[in-house]
């Protein structure tokens, strides 16, 4: 079995309307089937802002007009890429705060990272469902 190390720097968006999170189902990953935050890795030359807004908009539909640096956060992960290999995963995750959006919740999964985007109660999601930046959004939100 071969231990591939790898890093992955990703923008997310913490989006909150009537005490509801918008969240996104991952489609493939080390977090495959959890609910995350939307958002993902940065393109070449992009802005972490620039990141944010093309994200948002490709896993669920949502246009930001206004989004705050709420959280840098670091995990590490390891999980089984193919049948042959383990990836030893440093992800680092920049979190925004999104206060001013429009459009509605895309629903309809984005073909690459995500199986479609909704809201969900804030106070009544399961920890061991959500990926780590999920978690960490929603308990420093709730402080």
């Amino acid at each position: 079995m071969e231990i591939v190390k790898g890093k992955h720097i990703g923008v997310y968006g913490i989006v909150i309307k009537n005490n509801k999170i918008a969240l996104i189902t991952k489609s493939r990953g080390g977090y495959k089937g959890k609910l995350d935050l939307p958002g993902g890795g940065m393109e070449f030359g992009e802005s972490a802002f620039e990141t944010l807004s093309r994200e948002l908009m490709e896993e669920a539909g949502i246009v930001v007009n206004k989004a705050d640096l709420f959280e840098i956060g670091t995990k590490t992960i390891k999980w089984q890429m193919d049948e042959n290999t383990i990836e030893d995963l440093y992800h680092i995750g920049i979190l925004y705060n999104v206060t001013d959006f429009s459009n509605e919740l895309k629903q309809e999964g984005d073909g690459i990272d995500s199986l479609g985007a909704n809201w969900y109660p804030i106070d009544s999601l399961e920890k061991d469902n959500l990926t780590p930046f999920a978690r960490l959004a929603i308990e420093k939100y709730n402080k």
